[in-house]
């Protein structure tokens, strides 16, 4: 994806992303949920709907119905998204940023 290029939290892009268990980096859909100084954190997306998480279906972007696993937080450098894929609606990024607080509300 070319520098220029603006992406925005909510962004469904196609990014190599390393794998912990494996170390191998595979190209996979994900969701921006935030960019600062050209490194983007992103939550990986699975087609595995057996998986928990949120939902994302293909009538909303998605090429299979999928989930979106916001235990699977990735940081990557903005050279590794190869390109962007669909933006989720407003209603879906809220449900993310919801889920992400009662997470991080466990720290507190």
């Amino acid at each position: 994806m070319r520098h220029g290029n603006v992406l925005k939290p909510g962004d469904v892009v196609l990014a190599k992303l390393q794998f912990t268990d494996t170390f191998e980096i595979k190209t996979r859909p994900a969701v921006i949920l935030f960019e600062e100084l050209d490194n983007i954190v992103v939550a990986g997306i699975t087609s595995n709907t057996g998986m928990k998480g949120i939902s994302i279906t293909k009538k909303e972007g998605a090429i299979k119905d999928s989930v979106i696993k916001l235990n699977y937080i990735f940081t990557i450098s903005r050279f590794m998204v190869e390109k962007s894929l669909f933006s989720l609606s407003k209603g879906k990024k809220k449900l993310i940023f919801d889920e992400l607080v009662k997470k991080l509300k466990e720290l507190s």
